[in-house]
C-alpha cells in the first residue's frame, strides 16, 4: 500500500512539474484577445522557437509563469517592440555563434551584418521604417525553418512575401521603384520551373538579389548573378564582340535579350528577323549583325526541321515493327547539337555555332537514310508476304482442283 501512494505521489508531482514547465500565461491571456494581439496556442506552438524551448519572455522579457506579474519592468518586461530595434533584437541571438549551436550549429550567424549591408537596412538606419525588417519576412510569432513548405521563406512562398509589399503600387510610389516584378515573375520560365515543375532550385526573388543581405543587381553585376546557373553561356558571352558592345552603351548583358522578371522561354524565334526577334532591338537591315542573325536563324531552322523529318520517319518505321533503336539514339545527339548551338549562339560566332550545326545536321541526315531504308524494307517485307501468301492460295486452289478431278474420274 505503503509503495502505491508513492507512486501516486511521484506521478503528482511529475504532472505538477510538468504543468508548470508548460505554465505561459502570456498565451493564456493573448490566445483570448483579438488580433493584433491575438497569438494562439498552435500559433505559438509551432514557431519554430517555442520548439527550442524559447518562450515569449525570450523576446519580451517578464515573467511568464507569474499569475500577477506576468509584465514584471524588473524582470526586463517590455510590451511593444519598436520596428528599429527588431533587427537588432533578432541580431542579438542570431549572430552569436556560441548561443545558435546550441540549437542549430549549420544556421549562419551573418544575417543581421548582412541586413546592414542592404537596401532595407540602409533605409532603417536612415530612419525609414517602411522598410522590411526581419519580422515582415519571417512572420512574428508563427517562424517556421525555410525548409517547411508553410514558412513564408519557404523557397515556393518567398515570391509571394515579397509580393506583398513589392507589388503595392501605394507603397513603392515613394521609392520610385516599380511594382509589376511578381507579375513578370510569375510568368517566367524560373517561376513555371519552381511552381509547376518543382524544382525548388529554380531561381526566386533571393537567388539574385540575396535574402538578408538584399540589394538589385547593378548593370555590371548582372551578368555575374545569372552566370551563377548559366556558367557556360557566360564563359561564351564574355568572348563575344557584344560584351565590348554592351559596356559601352550601358546595357546589361543577359537582361537585354531575355529580361529580368519576366523571362520567357528562350525560343530559337528570338533570333533572326522575325516579329519575336531580339537581334532587331539593336540591329537593323543591311548591317552585319543583321545579316549574321538572318544565317544563324536559318541554320537553326534547317537542322530543326530535318530532325523533326527523321523522328517522324523513324516514329512510322517504329510503329510497323521495324528495328530502329540505333537510328533513334543517334537523332538524340543531333538534338544534342542543336542543343549545343542554341547555348553556342551566346558567342556570336557564326563559325562556332556552324561546327555544332554541321555536326547536328550529318547525324540528322543519317538517321533520316536509316528511317528511309527501314521502310523500305518494311515495303519489301509487306510485298514478299503478299507474294508467298498469293502462292500458298494458288497452290491450295491447285490442289483442290486436283483432289475433285480424281474424286470424279473415280465415279464415272
Amino acid at each position: 500500500m505503503k509503495n502505491r501512494l508513492a507512486l501516486i505521489g511521484c506521478l503528482m508531482l511529475l504532472t505538477a512539474a510538468g504543468w508548470a514547465a508548460e505554465k505561459n500565461t502570456c498565451l493564456d491571456c493573448h490566445s483570448q484577445m483579438d488580433a493584433p494581439l491575438k497569438v494562439s496556442r498552435d500559433e505559438f506552438d509551432n514557431n519554430i522557437h517555442a520548439q527550442k524551448g524559447l518562450t515569449c519572455t525570450s523576446c519580451h522579457g517578464g515573467d511568464a509563469t507569474s499569475d500577477s506579474d506576468a509584465m514584471s519592468r524588473a524582470a526586463g518586461f517590455r510590451g511593444h517592440i519598436d520596428r528599429r530595434q527588431v533587427p537588432e533584437l533578432c541580431g542579438g541571438c542570431h549572430s552569436d555563434a556560441a548561443r545558435m549551436r546550441q540549437y542549430n550549429p549549420s544556421l549562419r550567424t551573418d544575417q543581421l551584418a548582412q541586413y546592414k549591408t542592404s537596401v532595407h537596412g540602409k533605409r532603417l538606419a536612415g530612419g525609414d521604417q517602411n522598410v522590411a525588417i526581419c519580422t515582415d519576412c519571417h512572420t512574428v510569432h508563427g517562424i517556421r525553418p525555410a525548409s517547411d513548405p508553410r514558412s513564408s521563406v519557404h523557397p515556393l512562398n518567398v515570391a509571394e512575401t515579397c509580393k506583398r509589399c513589392h507589388s503595392d503600387a501605394a507603397y513603392m510610389k515613394d521609392y520610385k521603384i516599380p511594382h509589376d516584378q511578381y507579375a513578370g515573375y510569375s510568368a517566367s520560365v524560373h517561376y513555371k520551373a519552381m511552381h509547376e515543375g518543382g524544382d525548388l532550385s529554380a531561381p526566386t526573388c533571393t537567388t539574385c538579389h540575396g535574402n538578408h543581405g538584399a540589394a538589385p543587381p547593378g548593370l555590371a553585376s548582372v551578368e555575374n548573378v545569372c552566370s551563377t546557373c548559366h556558367v557556360f553561356q557566360a564563359q561564351l558571352f564574355d568572348k563575344s564582340p557584344h560584351k565590348k558592345a554592351f559596356a559601352a552603351a550601358g546595357m546589361a548583358g543577359c537582361i537585354t535579350c531575355h529580361s529580368n522578371h519576366r523571362i520567357n522561354h528562350p525560343s530559337d524565334a528570338m533570333v533572326g528577323v522575325g516579329p519575336s526577334s531580339v537581334c532587331t532591338n539593336c540591329h537593323s537591315a543591311g548591317d552585319k549583325g543583321y545579316k549574321t542573325a538572318e544565317i544563324i536563324a536559318t541554320r537553326f531552322a534547317g537542322l530543326a526541321k530535318s530532325i523533326n523529318e527523321s523522328k517522324e520517319l523513324l516514329d512510322r518505321a517504329s510503329s510497323s515493327g521495324m528495328e530502329v533503336s540505333d537510328a533513334e539514339l543517334e537523332l538524340v545527339a543531333a538534338n544534342d547539337s542543336l542543343t549545343k548551338a542554341r547555348v553556342s549562339l551566346h558567342s556570336f560566332s557564326e563559325a562556332g555555332i556552324e561546327e555544332d550545326i554541321s555536326n547536328g545536321t550529318k547525324t540528322a541526315k543519317k538517321t533520316h537514310e536509316a528511317a528511309v531504308a527501314a521502310l523500305q524494307q518494311r515495303q519489301y517485307r509487306r510485298m514478299g508476304l503478299l507474294v508467298s501468301l498469293a502462292t500458298i492460295l494458288l497452290t491450295v486452289a491447285a490442289l483442290g482442283f486436283f483432289i475433285r478431278q480424281i474424286e470424279n474420274g473415280k465415279k464415272s
